[in-house]
């Protein structure tokens, strides 16, 4: 299906299901935020550098925090510089312009060209977040009262927000957003992403690797699943340590690498 001229495809670095190309042209075409959720370590952070690497446009961050309010990233005016300017009689101290510092948002919808703004982790803010950005992200403008002033998007962003879903996102939220869920890699995806991690893994030490990878993670006891992150992580200190294939049929090597409980730890004991 081809919307448009520019179109998100699997870079060298990040490799992507169909369906999540699919996900980010679909909401690259309706102009809507793409919300996306999946369980740590699928990539979730990742998928916005991919795009902006993709499409050869600039990537802003706005990491969220449980401290995290809406209006931070539309615009702050600092008071207290303005104040000390004042006390020491600092040229300009009446244009409250110069105090008006645009959020990660005003940047966004202030850049020349089109960019990617990536809202990170947005369900560690509070319940009301969300909704505080609604107008903003529908009519992509936001009201300055200090300055009487309206910024308006020169170039809507792709926005892309994600989710650990730690907490429900409010309904209003939801329908203005397209959704997707992104699974936990098959084998072979996996086989591709980490390829992509290394100049050259020896195929049965990989094959084993994922194997044990796959069986912890579905161990019923297992209380933190390993991350793809931490796959290849072990897959680099497998090589580091010279272990072979032949080695890792017996045992597991530097298994603090994907396990980081102690009851995992234990769990794995009484396996192996």
């Amino acid at each position: 299906m081809s919307m448009m001229s520019d179109e998100f495809k699997s870079t060298g670095a990040y490799v992507a299901s169909k369906e999540l190309m699919t996900a980010v042209n679909v909401a690259i075409a309706l102009k809507k935020p793409l919300l996306i959720k999946g369980e740590p370590g699928t990539g979730k952070t990742m998928l916005a550098q991919a795009i902006a690497d993709s499409l050869n446009k600039k990537l802003i961050i706005w990491n969220i925090k449980s401290t995290t309010k809406a209006q931070e990233g539309l615009y702050v005016y600092d008071t207290i510089q303005r104040l000390y300017d004042g006390q020491f009689g600092e040229e300009g101290v009446d244009d409250i312009k110069r105090y008006i510092k645009l959020g990660k948002l005003g940047e966004a919808f202030s850049a020349d060209e089109q960019v990617i703004l990536l809202i990170d982790e947005i369900d560690k803010a509070d319940l009301e977040f969300p909704n505080d950005l609604l107008w903003e992200l529908d009519q992509m403008e936001f009201y300055i009262h200090e300055t009487k002033e309206t910024v308006t998007a020169r170039q809507r962003p792709i926005v892309i927000i994600t989710s650990n879903a730690e907490k429900e996102l409010p309904d209003a939220f939801l329908r203005r957003c397209i959704f997707h869920y992104i699974d936990f890699p098959d084998k072979p995806l996996m086989e591709e992403i980490v390829k992509t991690h290394f100049e050259h893994v020896d195929e049965n030490l990989l094959k084993y690797a994922m194997d044990a990878f796959y069986d912890i993670r579905e161990m019923r006891d297992i209380r933190k699943k390993p991350s793809t992150s931490e796959l290849i992580d072990w897959i680099r200190a497998l090589q580091l340590g010279g272990i072979d294939a032949e080695t890792l049929q017996k045992e597991l090597p530097f298994v603090g690498v994907i396990v980081k409980k102690d009851e995992d730890l234990e769990t794995l004991k009484h396996v192996h």
